[in-house]
């Protein structure tokens, strides 16, 4: 995919991004509250497993629509493309207004160049 459709990809994933990180604090929060309290806003050991599963099932369809989920946290994700007629792989980090970022496929995040 050029750069045009994985721009449409991540703009198309943005709702589910969002809710994500969501997700993701309010599970960190419940697991901190839980190993110092023993309780939580958020619920107990039984809601803590609800949202690993929610976080787990959007992890999921990120790849179902071709992401590579490469980090967690932050978020980290790599569509594959190609730019003048190289494979690359278009890097979209947690933060990143926009795709902003590729990198070959060999060299990973530390080969991140600007589009």
């Amino acid at each position: 995919m050029d750069l045009v459709e994985a721009r449409a990809v991540m703009a198309a994933l943005r709702s589910r991004i969002d809710e994500f990180l969501v997700t993701r604090a309010d599970l960190a929060e419940l697991r901190a509250d839980l190993a110092e309290a023993g309780s939580s806003r958020h619920g107990g050991l039984a809601d803590a497993k609800g949202l690993e599963a929610r976080l787990y099932a959007e992890l999921e369809h990120f790849s179902l629509v071709g992401a590579q989920v490469k980090g967690f946290a932050p978020l980290l994700l790599d569509l594959p493309g190609e730019r003048d007629g190289e494979p690359v792989l278009w890097c979209w980090l947690e933060g990143d207004p926009d795709i902003a970022w590729y990198h070959r496929l060999d060299t990973g995040f530390a080969g991140r160049r600007p589009v």
